[in-house]
């Protein structure tokens, strides 16, 4: 077998995987931030199974001084503070390794780049084909035909493996040595090397290029010209410093052993636990299989199979430690065959009767439905279960007659639409949708375990499996037991056995139940119980309502539009092609860079991805739009092709074939501000800053001839919001005389009268309303609106001076996160900031800007939801027969009777404007048509 060594960059690796998941980090249970352990797991796993190495290691550094910091002091001096959840997952991480055993090197005085080359230069001596495996640039070094850099996949790209062609092309030298000169005379801010001032990537090359050698810069800077020579020769002796301290050390004290180096089998005395601790189901299912269980692996490691298809054996002493919960209680392996329960199959009259009779008597039951599939709007019922008492359960198998189904489902109805009979949940909304296609609609105060713990801690998984797992120490039965793994096989609980399904449905109810008991008092703990009685839980009989309504589209204007944009689009391409002189593929980024920048030249200065290629993403080519129209010719073709696509020839596809409308689906628990989501499609999408984009709203029309669109848009809700919370009283001011926010912001930040502002002056106003409550810098501002940094600086600062209100409201709002670590909206909903603490600025400034914004846009969140509430009991009181049927961002549409178009619209108003009592007026815009860019 030929020998294959990777070296593991470990802390370089670790950084890459904390960072790739710093907007959605992964959490446990315990609140322990598994990002870094995850990601370097995956990273691990991925070479392993891929790549199959015969050898492998992970080299660290340590904390001693090494030669480079005694050659240049400032070495490394301004490094960031390693974020606090980081420098918590290294334990794991060691753990991680040691339980895949895999050799760790370290060596004081030596960092971990000198260890990696000088064991990748011996090993290449010993006939190894080494792969170094880094995200960072250095090692390009000492790339040659036997060495290699392994680049892991990240953000959706693939793995990169460069050896020495691609190291020439990319630094675009003769001799892989040259790497070493341009990071000398670039420097690196990151390891603080200085470098030559003046001096950054591109020149670099281009000076490498003719000179061949730092040295050759230095004895020629004569021949250079201007502030370039100057640098070169005052900043000579700097630069050959920094060419030394990017110099890898290659005779590192160290010895390869070659037999310590060979990959073992994996631990899996140390790996279960390890796994359980973090909660790692996927992780392990793809090490040991997919019988891998995080609450058995707590306590009963089992003989398995390992990640390379061996039979491990585990000696009967071996245990794993049980952790503790989130109540610091045990956590026992506990499933259905080792837990005591009672689950009752009810498939006779007379049973069911006995039953109806018990659930009668409750003030509240947890139930759960069985269906044929996961779309509520297709779905047919299969079954429902039933829980009052925890270990018990009830199932009641329906068939597939319908006729018979629904004689059962009226046994049920004095239950089911009890209004005193409270009603807990999982994921409540769908099967109250599935009973609404039988006219059965449930009735009573809801409980939604989902939605609860989506309250207590929105930024984690809110799955029942989970929740089981994590709070109950409890693995319910996969249902790919039952129906099969997913993919075109899979089958449909109406293909199972009743007896086997049984246990499965009444398992649901049981863990709903046990759940919910769980999740009431942490509501109360967290000051969440008056969001969830009266504004999330409420709100899913809006939205049940909502989506069975779905909205009519026009397939033929819609497939009329999808042929006029595939000829704009033919037309834009070829444009593209006549000005650029010669055909290419426009849909690769790798080619329309090369024809931009290399062809056209209209940026020297253009910007390369880590990959090497042209960076020609919308914002690049946005700021080259004015120096050459191909530029908009392509923005226009990318964005056509994405309305075409996403949209006009998708939504067609999504007609429900039983009502002929589209049934979107709301997501309660997915935006931890609060807000509203939705899929299939996603209304919250949907263009409506460009012409073409407001076209596909056309396609959303009333239901018939006697209907109409109403749409009602909250008014700069969220700049509204935020001078109610922050008392700013110039802002209160403005809002209360119903002067326009962004001319009375221009006319106090450029001193001058409201009638004085012109349109430029109200957009950079605008920019700036907007941009402060997202924590825009002055170099954002002024990116943004194309103005000198200094003007975006005096702006903002104008603008404190005049809105002192709204930098109090900053300050506050950043010290109350700092000592409760979380913020609240008015209604009390909470956005718990973990890193607003940190001492990495990168991190602590991601928690910074969410706690100034959460509490505008959860605000902005709340007040919709309660506006959708009151108006769906009104429609219903007044017994009217208009629908709402659409919420997207700020906005609400109705599909209204054309007689009921007045009372709607006094509902309407009354409701959005006094959702929350507030100082500040909210005002709403309602329009009306026949389709919805009509009435918007």
């Amino acid at each position: 077998m030929d020998k294959k060594l990777f070296l593991l960059d470990g802390m370089a690796l670790i950084y890459r995987a904390h960072f790739a998941l710093s907007k959605t980090p992964r959490f446990t249970s315990g609140g322990i931030n598994t990002s870094a352990v995850m990601g370097f797991a995956n990273t691990l796993l991925e070479v392993l199974k891929k790549e199959k190495p015969s050898h492998i290691a992970v080299v660290f550094d340590t904390e001693a001084p090494t030669e480079r910091h005694t050659d240049f002091e400032a070495y490394k001096a301004h490094r960031e503070a390693m974020p606090e959840d980081l420098s918590k997952a290294l334990p794991y991480v060691f753990r991680l390794i040691e339980g895949f055993n895999i050799p760790v090197i370290t060596l004081d005085g030596y960092e971990a780049d000198d260890i990696i080359g000088t064991l990748a230069k011996e090993a290449e001596r010993q006939d190894f084909k080494v792969f170094c495996m880094t995200p960072d640039k250095d090692f390009a070094q000492l790339v040659s035909d036997h060495i290699f850099i392994y680049k892991p996949a990240r953000m959706g790209n693939e793995m990169e493996i460069l050896g020495v062609k691609e190291v020439l092309a990319k630094w675009e030298i003769e001799r892989v040595d040259q790497v070493i000169d341009i990071l000398g005379l670039w420097g690196d801010a990151v390891d603080n090397i200085p470098g030559i001032p003046g001096i950054g990537e591109k020149t670099a090359k281009a000076l490498i290029k003719q000179y061949g050698s730092m040295e050759n810069i230095i004895a020629n800077a004569h021949e250079l010209k201007g502030k370039q020579r100057e640098n070169i020769e005052n900043f000579a002796e700097q630069g050959l410093v920094s060419k030394k301290l990017a110099t890898i050390i290659l005779n590192v004290p160290i010895e390869f052993n070659e037999t310590a180096l060979q990959l073992e089998e994996p631990s899996r005395e140390l790996l279960e636990p390890l796994f359980a601790e973090l909660e790692f189901r996927t992780i392990g299912r793809r090490v040991f299989g997919e019988e891998f269980n995080v609450n058995e692996a707590k306590a009963n490691p089992s003989g398995q199979k390992d990640l390379f298809g061996n039979d491990v054996t585990v000696t009967p002493e071996v245990k794993a430690t049980s952790q503790p919960s989130l109540f610091d209680t045990p956590i026992d392996a506990k499933n259905i065959s080792n837990t005591p329960h009672n689950y009752i199959l009810v498939d006779t009259p007379e049973a069911r009767k006995e039953l109806i009779k018990t659930l009668l008597q409750q003030q509240s039951i947890s139930f759960d439905t069985e269906t044929t599939g996961t779309d509520a709007n297709l779905a047919d019922l299969v079954g429902l279960s039933f829980a009052i008492h925890v270990g018990e359960g009830y199932y009641i198998p329906v068939p597939a007659d319908r006729a018979t189904t629904q004689a059962i489902l009226d046994e049920l109805r004095p239950v089911l639409e009890n209004e005193k009979i409270a009603k807990i949940g999982q994921n409540i909304k769908y099967d109250m949708l599935v009973l609404k296609w039988y006219d059965v609609e449930i009735k009573g105060e809801l409980f939604d375990t989902m939605l609860a713990h989506y309250l207590i801690d929105p930024d984690t998984r809110h799955n029942m499996d989970v929740l089981s797992e994590n709070y109950l120490g409890y693995t319910p039965i996969s249902i790919t037991a039952l129906i099969g793994a997913k993919g075109k096989a899979q089958g449909n609980m109406r293909d199972v056995p009743v007896e086997s399904v049984v246990d499965y449905a009444a398992e649901d109810a049981d863990v709903t139940l046990q759940l919910a008991n769980i999740f009431k008092p942490m509501l109360v703990e967290r000051n969440a119980t008056k969001l969830a009685t009266e504004i999330e839980n409420p709100l899913i009989y809006v939205l049940a309502d909502m989506e069975k309504e779905g909205v009519r589209i026009d397939i033929d204007t819609l497939n009329a539009y999808s042929s006029e944009l595939q000829q704009e689009i033919i037309k834009a391409e070829q444009s593209v092609y006549d000005k650029a002189g010669l055909k290419f593929n426009l849909a690769s980024p790798k080619q329309l860079g090369e024809v931009l920048f290399d062809h056209l030249k209209l940026d020297p200065k253009a910007k390369k991805t880590k990959t090497g290629q042209y960076q020609t993403g919308e914002d690049v080519l946005t700021l080259l739009a004015n120096k050459s129209d191909i530029v908009q010719d392509i923005l226009d073709f990318r964005q056509m092709q994405k309305l075409k696509s996403t949209y006009v020839d998708a939504l067609p596809l999504l007609v429900n074939p039983k009502t002929g409308r589209v049934h979107t689906s709301y997501n309660q628990a997915v935006a931890a501000t609060g807000r509203l989501s939705s899929n299939n499609p996603n209304l919250q999408n949907i263009p409506i800053r460009t012409e073409r984009g407001r076209e596909v709203r056309k396609a959303f029309i009333a239901r018939d001839a006697d209907h109409i669109l109403l749409s009602a848009d909250y008014s700069q809700i969220e700049l509204r919001i935020i001078a109610e919370i922050s008392k700013e009283e110039n802002m209160l001011d403005a809002f209360s005389k119903g002067i326009d926010i962004h001319t009375a912001t221009a006319a106090k930040v450029y001193g001058i009268g409201i009638e004085e502002v012109d349109s430029m002056q109200r957009r950079n106003a605008k920019a700036v309303n907007f941009g402060i409550i997202y924590g825009q810098s002055a170099f954002g501002l002024s990116q943004n609106l194309n103005i000198p940094r200094k003007e975006a600086a005096e702006i903002i600062e104008q603008y404190f001076i005049q809105y002192p209100g709204i930098k109090r409201y900053m300050s506050d709002t950043m010290n109350f996160a700092r000592e409760n670590g979380f913020v609240e909206t008015i209604m009390g909903r909470r956005r718990y900031l973990r890193d607003i603490n940190s001492a990495n600025a990168t991190v602590r400034s991601y928690a910074e800007r969410n706690a100034i914004n959460a509490p505008i846009q959860g605000s902005a969140a709340d007040l919709i939801k309660i506006a959708m509430i009151n108006i769906h009991h009104d429609i219903k009181a007044q017994q009217l027969q208009s629908k709402m049927t659409m919420q997207v961002h700020d906005e609400l549409v109705f599909d209204v009777v054309k007689t009921e178009v007045a009372q709607m619209k006094a509902i309407i108003a009354n409701r959005m404007k006094t959702a929350i009592k507030t100082q500040v007026p909210i005002e709403i815009e309602i329009g009306e048509g026949d389709n919805w860019l009509a009435a918007h």
